[in-house]
């Protein structure tokens, strides 16, 4: 299985953002990809006075991307965006995944959620305005178990866990928006670790650059193979980067090491 992960830098112009996804969904096409995936927020990352009106799983942002993976004949995975919540003021962060065809199918809302208090230098709480997922979802794409994650998931191994073990999960996706401080030294380290704690391919797409306000994302979407190579890495621009899925690779480095097979708790 041939995997993109297309790097954009989304900004607060949705339709720009949307054209900008849809162009490197095609380039991601061109190069034979089986899937592409996009990163956190994909339509928009901009001043919260702007956010558009959150949408249900089967709304505006859906049939855009069911569109695109139709008219290309690929799976997209559409990175995440601002569903309608459980209340008026919260969203949940929801990444969707469309077929061939353009049917969804798969649906995941991001578990854990950045609240942070620290007195006299920063304040903040993601649960606020996003509402946390309370389900992990493994689905198969091209016949391949494939997990499901969003950004500050990474920070939580229990969850990459109980997606390689009770999913059966062979490849993990995390789309995300990194930032700049926190992803020069945590991006690649978390997500190596968590592809050979799993001894599962991890498919990491991440938005890059300046975002008003205030906010610069690391961006080096990579792709990490089993043993914890990077098996390709975008560079630091909007693009796409592809890599094939080796799953005999997979396979032989869970016989030669029996980490998952070894586990004691």
């Amino acid at each position: 299985m041939r995997v993109a992960v297309c790097q954009l830098n989304a900004r607060d112009d949705r339709a720009a953002n949307l054209a900008a996804a849809r162009e490197l969904l095609g380039r991601a096409a061109a190069a034979g990809a089986d899937l592409a995936v996009l990163p956190e927020y994909v339509d928009y990352l901009g001043r919260s006075a702007g956010l558009p009106k959150p949408e249900p799983i089967d709304g505006e942002f859906a049939a855009f991307f069911a569109g695109a993976a139709r008219e290309l004949g690929i799976w997209v995975h559409a990175g995440s965006f601002h569903e309608a919540g459980p209340d008026p003021d919260r969203t949940y962060n929801t990444s969707l995944i469309f077929n061939r065809t353009g049917e969804l199918a798969a649906t995941y809302r991001k578990i854990h959620l950045y609240d942070v208090e620290i007195p006299g230098r920063v304040s903040y709480q993601e649960s606020r305005s996003v509402a946390p997922g309370e389900e992990t979802v493994v689905t198969d794409i091209e016949g391949v178990r494939t997990g499901l994650s969003i950004c500050y998931d990474l920070r939580f191994p229990e969850l990459y866990r109980r997606l390689a073990v009770q999913g059966e999960a062979k490849v993990i996706i995390v789309p995300a928006a990194f930032m700049m401080h926190t992803g020069r030294d945590h991006w690649e380290v978390l997500l190596r670790a968590r592809a050979i704690e799993n001894q599962c391919y991890v498919v990491a797409a991440g938005q890059i650059g300046d975002h008003d306000p205030g906010r610069t994302c690391f961006g080096r979407s990579m792709i990490i193979d089993p043993w914890g190579t990077v098996v390709a890495q975008a560079p630091d621009t909007v693009g796409i980067v592809t890599a094939d899925l080796d799953l005999e690779r997979l396979n032989e480095i869970r016989t030669e090491l029996p980490s998952l097979a070894n586990r004691r708790l």
